[in-house]
């Protein structure tokens, strides 16, 4: 009768437990043994349930095949060939190689899996072990990696923006016929090209289609292209094989935003921002559903909706040279163009009300009222930051307590004919893009000619406030 061991229950069978019944197509695991008949039957064990299984025959063998492949579990023996297993894990948990780790061996003592999960072990498995122990560490390893990988986008998410208000708000036509394109888009998984000026919601809508998905509970992962440096947007995307050296830019997700939005959304916003290069690799990947790290000899699969965003012309840019015309008619699969603030008006006193219901209680202040004469006001003004731009006056007007529409008063004032407050020698806007841009450069002027205040008042961005001025410089 062989001798009690505390660590033969590692991984314990739960009666009635047959193992894991789902299965991880986009998973890729990678063994480390010396002994070709373990290696055969985890690699038989596993082989129906993930993707990929990789074998290695020694600590020296698998580095290499850390550095150039993806590998979501290593299954390691603590007794190799020259270095041993712990040693190669401290050696990767150095290197910031951050996969789930499960150690195998046929001897160990308690002192042994304390410092297997000193150095990092994940889960601890005593020779000889059944398949569906393997199976219930390999599901739980896996599970392991979800949540760390959502828990960062999460973290991301939350450092870079502030969540947006739920749901798309209004009933006007242009409004409901977005939701119904949104609810026809949502049982498909095409790509999708969501339009329209700086502030309108494309995020927003983008998440809509997220939730109104049948993969509403994966990942929805949001990035824009114009935020993030040239030299770090390939990382930021498809990951690294293996960290950084020296030298080399910032510190960034191993596994790169596809693959934290396995199964999920990814939403570009900004995708005219890409380099050439960029849109280039971003044609493969919608066309073959295969990434490929930075450093990496070797693609991995994913399964990620991709919704684009931009409020460029991209047609002009194309016929200009600046966007790929292939990439252009693939992200176009379906397009929907949302409209400015200035062309649903009628939805504005329900965008106030649903402001002031979910700001008020997130900052902590009591609701405002806002008076007829108030929201008559707001929907005389043309709003040039759209929907983003009347949410912050009201976030602003919460925090002083009471609407401030003083300075949306006298742009109208100064612009609307028999008002009395016409400026001298300036005239009147005659269309929408004057008055639009009357007020951006009233702005401008008020706080000096900070481009970035000015940008945070009128609620775009100052890269969009940049590209108006540049264009009204070379008009």
């Amino acid at each position: 009768m062989s001798n009690p061991n505390p660590l033969r229950d590692a991984a314990p069978v739960l009666p009635g437990d047959d193992g894991p019944s789902e299965r991880w197509p986009f998973a890729s695991v990678l063994v480390v043994d010396d002994e070709p008949g373990m290696c055969n039957f985890v690699q038989k064990t596993l082989a129906a349930e993930v993707g990929r299984v990789s074998v290695a025959a020694s600590a020296e063998e698998a580095e290499p095949l850390l550095v150039q492949q993806s590998v979501d579990v290593l299954i390691l023996d603590i007794a190799l060939p020259g270095a041993s297993g712990i040693d190669l894990l401290k050696r990767l948990r150095e290197q910031g190689v951050g996969c789930e780790v499960i150690l195998i061996t046929a001897f160990a003592d308690l002192e042994t899996a304390i410092e297997a999960l000193r150095a990092g072990a994940g889960d601890f498995l005593l020779k000889p072990f059944r398949g569906v122990q393997l199976l219930n560490a390999v599901k739980h390893a896996l599970e392991r990696t979800r949540l760390r990988r959502e828990n960062w986008v999460l973290r991301r998410t939350l450092s870079q923006r502030t969540p947006p208000a739920d749901g798309l708000v209004g009933q006007s036509v242009a409004i409901k016929g977005i939701q119904a394109a949104l609810r026809r888009v949502a049982a498909v998984d095409s790509t999708v090209l969501l339009t329209g000026e700086s502030g309108t919601g494309k995020e927003l809508a983008a998440l809509a289609l997220h939730r109104l998905s049948p993969n509403a509970a994966a990942p929805f992962v949001p990035v824009n292209c114009a935020n993030i440096a040239p030299a770090l947007i390939e990382y930021e995307l498809f990951g690294q094989s293996a960290r950084p050296a020296q030298g080399r830019p910032g510190q960034l997700s191993t596994d790169g935003l596809f693959v934290c939005a396995q199964g999920g959304t990814l939403f570009l916003d900004e995708i005219g921002d890409l380099s050439p290069a960029l849109q280039a690799t971003l044609l493969r990947v919608l066309e073959n559903r295969h990434i490929r790290p930075v450093g990496s000899e070797h693609e991995i699969p994913v399964d990620v909706r991709v919704v684009a965003a931009t409020n460029r012309p991209l047609r002009e840019d194309v016929e200009a040279g600046r966007f790929r015309k292939d990439l252009y008619y693939r992200l176009q699969v379906v397009e929907i163009h949302l409209p400015p603030l200035r062309a649903h008006k009628e939805d504005i006193p329900e965008l106030v009300a649903h402001f002031i219901g979910t700001l008020a209680p997130r900052l902590g202040v009591a609701a405002i009222e806002v008076s007829e004469q108030e929201m008559n006001y707001l929907q005389q003004y043309d709003w040039p930051g759209n929907v983003r731009e009347l949410r912050n006056l009201i976030e602003r007007s919460l925090i002083v307590g009471a609407l401030n529409v003083s300075a949306l008063y006298q742009s109208l004032a100064r612009t609307q004919p028999g008002s009395g407050r016409v400026d001298s020698g300036r005239g009147a806007p005659t269309n929408l893009h004057a008055l639009e841009k009357r007020h951006i450069l009233e702005v401008l002027e008020s706080v000096g000619g900070n481009k970035s205040r000015a940008a945070q008042l009128l609620g775009i961005s100052r890269r969009t406030l940049e590209r108006r001025c540049a264009e009204w410089a070379q008009a």
